[in-house]
């Protein structure tokens, strides 16, 4: 078997290096957004979690006779908007619609333009450079052991 990496993690034989690095840098800023992006899901998942837990406060607190605290809180704060006009799942259909998607679209399009669509290159590249060839744990691919070759 081969120690080689894929074809996929290989770069095209026109594509320079200054063209990898930015290409490198471009990737990496995207992993930047999609770590935002979970962010911004896990501030959504939150915001409805503390609402329902908000709806059962209110609740015990009426259970408990503080019917006027709980319909101030009710009234107040139950299903409140988080932004003007928006409640978290809006947040991110916004996001996802408008910055994340031109994000994407333009690492995705320079890597078509730049390097025949490949991903990772600058990645490839290091490890690669880095693995011990030859050495078990250090294989290119899944399934290019040493100790198969």
């Amino acid at each position: 078997m081969s120690d080689a990496p894929d074809a996929h993690h290989v770069r095209p034989p026109d594509v320079s290096d200054a063209t990898v690095e930015a290409l490198g840098k471009l990737s990496e800023a995207l992993e930047t957004v999609e770590e935002a992006r979970g962010h911004l899901y896990a501030f959504h998942r939150r915001c409805g979690t503390a609402d329902l837990a908000l709806g059962e406060a209110v609740d015990l607190l009426r259970e408990a006779g503080h019917a006027d605290v709980a319909d101030s809180i009710e009234t107040d704060l139950v299903g409140r908007n988080i932004l003007e006009g928006r409640w978290s799942f809006q947040v991110v259909e916004e996001y996802d619609a408008g910055y994340y998607a031109a994000f994407a679209e333009h690492e995705r399009a320079a890597r078509d333009r730049l390097a025949a669509g490949r991903r990772h290159l600058f990645e490839a590249e290091m490890k690669e450079d880095r693995r011990t060839h030859g050495r078990r744990h250090h294989e290119a691919t899944p399934g290019t052991s040493a100790d198969s070759q």
